[in-house]
């Protein structure tokens, strides 16, 4: 019989609503795995077992006074989740992964932490996020989040902590967030699905991004977990900048679970320093696209020179916003120091020239796009990397620019606001997960679903890793 964490996310809610698991067992049994390995893994921030057990006992009760048909009872009802740790969950620290402000408790949650729980999720802690989601790897003060399936390599960031939850079994699923591939680069390294939704299709509030780079993202095991997720999480309130339409109950569960038709896929060419692994899943899920029926031919060529000086400006003015109190700055990483040290010396004009730049290249690159349905390319140019690799303590710039070399395309997304989702459809002879990327039309999630869970469907993947591997976690320098 499969222990509990083996059950996918839609597994587990049909099992609380069918009575066959209850809520509290199901909440315990993802308690002690946390117990057992988050040391290891540097999974979670913070774990709240205790509010994760009061949760799964008042759901208990919610059932035992529901009808037996489980008729209007909420879709996550009892599911355990984790939350990336720079959305702010009542009453938990928040510390968006810097020892700044290691000591700030969240006032409420967050709009769509809100609407988890309203769906009646349970949610089991805040996991280890880069220090403001500003880097492409999760080594923070408080842990580093690392690979499950081998544990001198790194889980990839912003959201590290949130994929190596859910690849690790340590959540049934997990919310994370994305503004330059935060939520794609960790489910690329950890071997799960990461999706970001367009731009707002999630509400950012209390937040604001009126840079228009981030948004929510679910990171799950399956695509159906990922649409599942995202049917929740598909909110908007009053006075977002970007709000989209809500949709029926369910819509994008229905996506995943209905054959796209035949599609024109366009694939991006290799380039110089792409590592033969990553061109190999990118080759091969190309062939399986065509075999299933896909129109598939090369794209052009995508150039992060296109963007990246601008891109550069609003990533160095993000993190300089940040409210950090004076006589605290000394306590940031030296990346984040750096990249705040950039930022403030940026004007409002040459701001708004970065800005008005990168919506001309948005608009350029979706232009060049326009007659793929999706386009596929490599989520990151190598597979997890080992620890350390990408992190100079003493050039914060190198480190930047070993970073962007990294994840040269995920941005592309955030820039255009276009959905983009990572699939695990592919590993290393020595079993390292290889992330593939899709990335659609604007405001076609639906389309990106529909065709991710047919290529779940003609080469499954592993839901997460059984055991981490033996390898100790090799001490890194800082």
């Amino acid at each position: 019989m499969a222990d509990l964490h083996d059950l996918t996310l839609t597994e587990q809610a049909a099992a609380i609503h069918g009575r066959t698991v209850s809520p509290t067992e199901l909440v315990d049994h993802h308690v002690r795995r946390i117990e057992a390995s988050n040391s290891a893994l540097g999974a979670y921030r913070t774990v709240d077992a205790s509010g994760a057990r009061q949760a799964a006992a008042a759901i208990e009760a919610r059932l035992a006074a529901a009808g037996d048909d489980g008729e209007g009872l909420p879709p996550l009802l009892g599911v355990p989740l984790s939350v990336k740790d720079t959305w702010p969950v009542a009453g938990l620290p928040f510390t968006a992964g810097s020892a700044a402000f290691d000591d700030r408790t969240a006032p409420a949650d967050a709009a769509v932490v809100g609407t988890l729980r309203a769906a009646g999720a349970v949610l089991l802690g805040t996991t280890t996020a880069a220090e403001f989601g500003c880097s492409a790897y999760t080594e923070t003060v408080f842990a580093t989040a690392r690979c499950p399936y081998d544990l001198t390599r790194g889980a990839g960031g912003s959201s590290g902590g949130a994929a190596v939850s859910v690849a690790a079994g340590l959540a049934a699923g997990a919310l994370g967030s994305d503004g330059g591939g935060s939520v794609r680069i960790p489910a690329a390294a950890c071997g799960v699905v990461g999706l970001k939704p367009s731009r707002g299709r999630v509400t950012p509030a209390p937040a604001t991004d009126a840079l228009g780079l981030a948004t929510a993202g679910p990171l799950a095991r399956t695509v159906a977990d990922a649409a599942l997720l995202l049917d929740v999480m598909a909110v908007s309130t009053p006075g977002d900048a970007a709000a989209l339409p809500a949709l029926s109950p369910g819509y994008f569960r229905a996506c995943a679970e209905r054959e796209p038709g035949p599609l024109r896929i366009g694939v991006l060419p290799t380039t110089d320093g792409q590592h033969p692994e990553a061109a190999l899943a990118c080759g091969r899920t190309a062939e399986l696209l065509a075999g299933l029926g896909h129109h598939v031919e090369e794209a052009l060529p995508y150039d992060p020179d296109e963007y990246l000086a601008d891109f550069s400006v609003l990533w160095s003015v993000l993190a300089a916003a940040v409210p950090v109190p004076p006589e605290r700055e000394e306590r940031l990483l030296p990346l984040t120091r750096w990249l705040r040290a950039r930022g403030g010396e940026h004007g409002a004009v040459r701001l708004y020239a970065a800005m008005a730049s990168l919506s001309a290249t948005a608009r350029a690159l979706c232009h060049r796009y326009a007659g793929f349905d999706a386009v596929l390319s490599p989520t990151t140019d190598q597979p997890p990397l080992p620890v350390g690799s990408l992190v100079d303590p003493d050039d914060p710039e190198r480190t930047y620019l070993r970073m962007l070399a990294h994840t040269p395309r995920t941005p592309w997304a955030n820039l255009t606001g276009q959905p983009s989702i990572s699939l695990p459809l592919h590993r290393t002879p020595d079993g390292l997960p290889v992330g593939v990327m899709l990335t659609g039309r604007l405001h076609r999630e639906d389309v990106l679903l529909a065709l991710g869970a047919q290529l779940e469907r003609a080469l499954p993947w592993p839901h997460h890793a059984v055991r981490p591997v033996a390898k100790r976690p090799e001490r890194t320098a800082r």
